[in-house]
């Protein structure tokens, strides 16, 4: 695993919880590895919004109940956005990435509340592979780059780690809704779709702020060191 794998998935699973501060030498002593792959690490995360510069250091980013609803109000009028353009420029092509992204998403949700062989990270991955295919369809160069700007990864996998398996359906048959609006070129509903969808992401995520920062208290406090730097 590289070092920038590492760190984003000790920032997703609580690790390094936010406010938390890390350095070069704390990262590269627990990884037994030199600074340099950190350094690159440490800047894509903070291009991905994962981490915040300091002066020494990064650390971890938090989210405020202002930041999520705004990154979510941001997402949902690109996105739906995205969807109504999808709907009227998309290709046979463009429908066949979609419900193909859409039916590998389906089978990882069974097997994920079924078996337990797929993991939430494998279902984030596949739900992002159907809203990039929407996007794709979109045909429009620019949604892509500001989406990416708002598509905060922490938010999006919080708000499916508290998913239960009727909420995971729900989120399964909001694809299919965006989908066939998308095939039937109906821009509006493909627009209205995507809006609840995101919405209901975000939802999952504000009802559980609470508990986000109950857990995280005074960690903005917290210093990562080691004896070799004191």
């Amino acid at each position: 695993m590289s070092a920038y794998e590492y760190i984003k998935q000790a920032i997703l699973h609580g690790e390094f919880p936010p406010k938390m501060r890390l350095t070069e030498e704390f990262l590269a002593k627990k990884l037994q590895i030199s600074r340099t792959p950190i350094r690159e690490a440490l800047k894509q995360l903070e291009t991905e919004g994962l981490t915040v510069s300091m002066k020494r250091g990064v650390r971890v980013r938090h989210f405020t109940e202002l930041d999520i609803r705004q990154i979510y109000d941001l997402r949902t009028l690109l996105e739906g956005y995205a969807a109504a353009q999808a709907a009227i420029h998309r290709t046979d092509s463009d429908l066949g990435e979609m419900a193909t992204a859409n039916d590998m998403y389906e089978k990882a949700i069974d097997q994920y509340l079924e078996t337990g062989e797929t993991t939430i990270e494998d279902i984030l991955k596949i739900n992002h592979s159907f809203h990039d295919s929407v996007i794709q369809a979109s045909k429009n160069q620019h949604i892509h780059s500001h989406i990416s700007k708002v598509v905060v990864v922490p938010l999006i996998f919080r708000s499916f780690y508290w998913f239960n398996a009727d909420q995971l359906r729900h989120s399964l048959d909001a694809h299919k809704t965006i989908l066939k609006a998308i095939e039937k070129q109906d821009t509006e509903r493909a627009r209205v779709a995507m809006h609840e969808h995101i919405y209901h992401g975000r939802d999952q995520v504000m009802k559980h702020i609470d508990v986000i920062d109950q857990q995280y208290t005074g960690v903005e406090e917290q210093k990562v060191s080691f004896q070799t730097e004191r």
